[in-house]
């Protein structure tokens, strides 16, 4: 992404992009490339240019574990730089202090493409860093109904858990499908309980959308938010 994009830019990019991204969990119809047009003529840059933008904010998205826009392929070439920008004003934009992982993450990522890595020194004493972050409260009922339903085996794989508490339970993850940061419910009828590979992959895996969406035809308690 380029540098010479201003702050002004990117955040009514953000700002289309967070609406775009409302609507499509809501179920409200948009046009794309109407929004494209508008944010042109504001700007005076090409209606491709904002559809890229906003590709590279589906990259952040993705980083963030998030589902991104349909249609909106997550572009990866946004650098840490700007991708800690987007991140920032995503947060901005929808009112929450979310944790902050897209900067680290896409210098990882960087790092791991260069042919030659040298092995690092690493950080003997990092330093700490304090920060705001959004919680939501949630009723410990759900979580507990949902594990107990579970029975101590993933509702994704079905595989038993893979260890055992200190408590003498099963350790399952509770995911919400749709997010809590997206507007989800906190209720049995949005929850899953997973093992931790098969959360991890409801993040972050290539085929999540796909997987989120079996969850709904294998319980037939959950509904569609």
């Amino acid at each position: 992404m380029s540098d010479n994009w201003t702050e002004e830019e990117l955040k009514a990019a953000v700002e289309a992009y967070v609406q775009m991204h409302s609507d499509e969990a809501n179920g409200v119809p948009c046009v794309k490339k109407q929004i494209y047009s508008g944010l042109a003529n504001r700007f005076g840059r090409t209606e491709k240019s904002f559809e890229y933008r906003m590709q590279n904010i589906s990259y952040v998205y993705s980083l963030m574990g998030r589902e991104w826009v349909s249609g909106l392929k997550p572009a990866k070439n946004v650098g840490s730089n700007n991708a800690a920008v987007i991140e920032r004003l995503v947060s901005e934009v929808e009112g929450q202090s979310l944790p902050k992982v897209a900067e680290f993450e896409t210098q990882v990522i960087s790092y791991k493409s260069k042919a030659n890595l040298s092995k690092p020194r690493g950080i003997k004493e990092p330093d700490k860093a304090y920060s705001q972050v959004t919680h939501f409260k949630r009723d410990p009922k759900v979580k507990a109904w949902v594990l107990k339903e579970a029975s101590g085996k993933c509702e994704c794989c079905s595989s038993n858990a893979p260890f055992t508490t200190a408590e003498g339970e099963p350790f399952l993850e509770i995911h919400h499908l749709r997010r809590l940061a997206d507007g989800g419910s906190d209720t049995v009828s949005n929850a899953v309980a997973l093992c931790p590979n098969c959360h991890r992959e409801m993040h972050y895996g290539v085929n999540k959308s796909s997987l989120v969406s079996s969850m709904y035809s294998k319980l037939s308690r959950l509904v569609h938010e």
